[in-house]
C-alpha cells in the first residue's frame, strides 16, 4: 500500500482537484464586490440592500457546512461537490436577472449559498485525510486556490463589467466556474485507504497502526479545545467578509477608478495565496497554534490600516496584510482539527466549527453597510473588526497554553 502512480502520490491529484474547486468557487464569491456599485446604481439600492443578500449567502453556506461535512464523511466528496456546482451555477447565474431585493435574497442568498456550502469543508477535510506528516503543506496548497481565485477572478470580472455590464458578466462567470467545478469533482477521492494507499504515500509506523483513527464529533463537541476553536474563529470570522464586500466600494469613495478599486480585492488575493502557503508550510515546522497567533496579530494591523487609509498605497498594504492573515488563519483550521481530533471524522468536526463560528460572519457585511449609510464612512466598521481579532488572538494564546499543559 505504499505507492505511487508514476512516482507521484495520488494525494497530490486530490490536492490539485481541491485547489481547482476552491479557485472557482471563491473566485466567484469574492467577485461580488465588483458588482455592488453597478447593481446599486442601476437598481437604486442602498449599500445595505446590496450587502444583505450576501450576508444571507454567507449565513446559509456557513450554517450548512455541518451537514455537508457529515455528507462528505458518509458519501465522499465527489457527489457532494458536484451537487454544489449545479446550485452555484443556478444561484449566481439567476442573480444576473434580478430586479427586486427579495429576488437577490433568493438567488444569491439561498440557492448560491446552498451550493457554496459544499466547497471549503469537503475540499480541505478530504485533503486532511490524505496526509499526516505533510498535512499543513497539502492543505495550504489546496486552500491557496481560494486566494488565487480571489486574485484573478475579480480583476477579470472588473474588466468585463466595463465592457459587458454587471449582468452579462455575472452570468458568464457563474456558468463557466460551475462547469469547471463539475470536472474537478471527478478527481476528489474520499481517502487513501479507499484506493489501497496510506496517508502521505508512506507505510505507517507501528505506533500509528495501533492509534485511534480519530474521534467522533459527539466525543469532542464539549471539550475545551473544540469550544475554544469555535470562539476563536467566531471572533475572527464575524468581520472577515467586510473587506471582500466593501473594500472596492470604499476605494471608489476615495476617488479611485473601478479598475483600481478592483485591484484592492485582487491584492487581498495575492496576500491570501502567500498567507495560505506560508502558514501551512511553517506550521508543519513550528506548530499550528504559534502560526495562528501570528495570523491574528497581522489581521489586527490590517483592519487598523483599512480604517486609516486615504489612498491606494495604504489600501494595498491593508489588503495585502489582511489577505495574508485571513488566508493563513483559515488554512490552519482543517490541519489543526486533524492534529487534535484525528482523520476519521474530520469533515464533520471542521464542518461543525465552520457552521457555528462562520454563520455569524453573515452579519458583518450588512452591519458595515448600515454603518456606512448612517455615518457616510467605513471607519467604525474597520475599528470594530480590529477589536474582534484582538479577542481571537487572546483566546488562541489560551488554547496554546492549555494544549501545552494537556497534550
Amino acid at each position: 500500500m505504499n505507492e505511487m502512480d508514476g512516482g507521484l502520490f495520488r494525494g497530490w491529484l486530490v490536492v490539485a482537484a481541491a485547489f481547482s474547486v476552491l479557485f472557482l468557487s471563491y473566485g466567484l464569491q469574492f467577485s461580488y464586490g465588483v458588482f455592488v456599485s453597478g447593481m446599486a446604481t442601476d437598481l437604486g439600492w442602498s449599500r445595505a440592500q446590496t450587502a444583505l443578500p450576501y450576508s444571507i449567502y454567507v449565513f446559509v453556506y456557513s450554517a450548512l457546512s455541518a451537514a455537508t461535512g457529515r455528507a462528505t464523511d458518509r458519501f465522499g466528496p465527489r457527489p457532494v461537490i458536484a451537487a454544489g456546482a449545479v446550485l452555484l451555477a443556478g444561484g449566481w447565474g439567476a442573480s444576473a436577472l434580478v430586479e427586486r431585493p427579495w429576488q437577490l435574497d433568493l438567488t444569491l442568498g439561498l440557492i448560491a449559498g446552498l451550493g457554496m456550502s459544499v466547497a471549503w469543508v469537503p475540499c480541505n477535510a478530504t485533503v486532511s485525510r490524505w496526509f499526516t506528516r505533510r498535512r499543513g503543506t497539502a492543505v495550504a496548497i489546496a486552500s491557496s486556490g481560494g486566494s488565487l481565485g480571489n486574485l484573478i477572478v475579480p480583476t477579470v470580472a472588473a474588466a468585463l463589467v466595463t465592457w459587458w455590464g454587471w449582468r452579462k458578466t455575472l452570468a458568464a462567470v457563474a456558468i463557466f466556474s460551475a462547469a469547471l467545478m463539475l470536472l474537478a469533482a471527478r478527481y476528489m477521492i474520499r481517502d487513501p485507504e479507499s484506493v489501497g494507499l496510506w496517508p502521505d504515500g508512506e507505510p505507517p509506523t507501528p505506533s500509528a497502526l495501533v492509534a485511534s483513527p480519530g474521534q467522533r464529533l459527539d466525543e469532542v463537541c464539549w471539550t475545551a479545545p473544540f469550544l475554544l476553536l469555535i470562539a476563536i474563529y467566531f471572533l475572527t470570522w464575524v468581520p472577515v467578509f467586510v473587506p471582500f464586500v466593501h473594500a472596492a466600494a470604499y476605494a471608489e469613495d476615495l476617488g479611485l477608478s473601478k479598475l483600481a478599486a478592483g485591484s484592492v480585492i485582487s491584492v487581498i488575493g495575492i496576500g491570501g495565496v502567500l498567507g495560505r502557503l506560508s502558514a501551512g508550510v511553517v506550521s508543519d515546522r513550528i506548530g499550528r497554534l504559534p502560526s495562528l497567533l501570528a495570523m491574528f496579530a497581522l489581521q489586527v494591523v490590517a483592519f487598523v490600516a483599512f480604517a486609516g487609509a486615504r489612498g491606494i498605497g495604504v489600501l494595498w498594504f491593508a489588503s495585502m496584510t489582511f489577505g495574508f492573515s485571513y488566508g493563513g488563519g483559515v488554512t490552519l483550521l482543517p490541519a489543526l482539527c486533524g492534529d487534535l481530533f484525528g482523520r476519521a471524522h474530520v469533515a464533520a468536526i471542521v464542518g461543525t466549527i465552520f457552521a457555528v463560528a462562520g454563520s455569524p460572519s453573515a452579519i458583518g457585511p450588512y452591519v458595515a453597510g448600515w454603518l456606512f449609510d448612517v455615518t457616510g464612512r467605513y471607519g467604525a466598521a474597520f475599528v470594530c473588526s480590529a477589536a474582534l481579532n484582538a479577542g481571537a488572538l487572546a483566546l488562541t494564546w489560551v488554547l496554546m497554553r492549555r494544549t501545552a499543559a494537556n497534550p
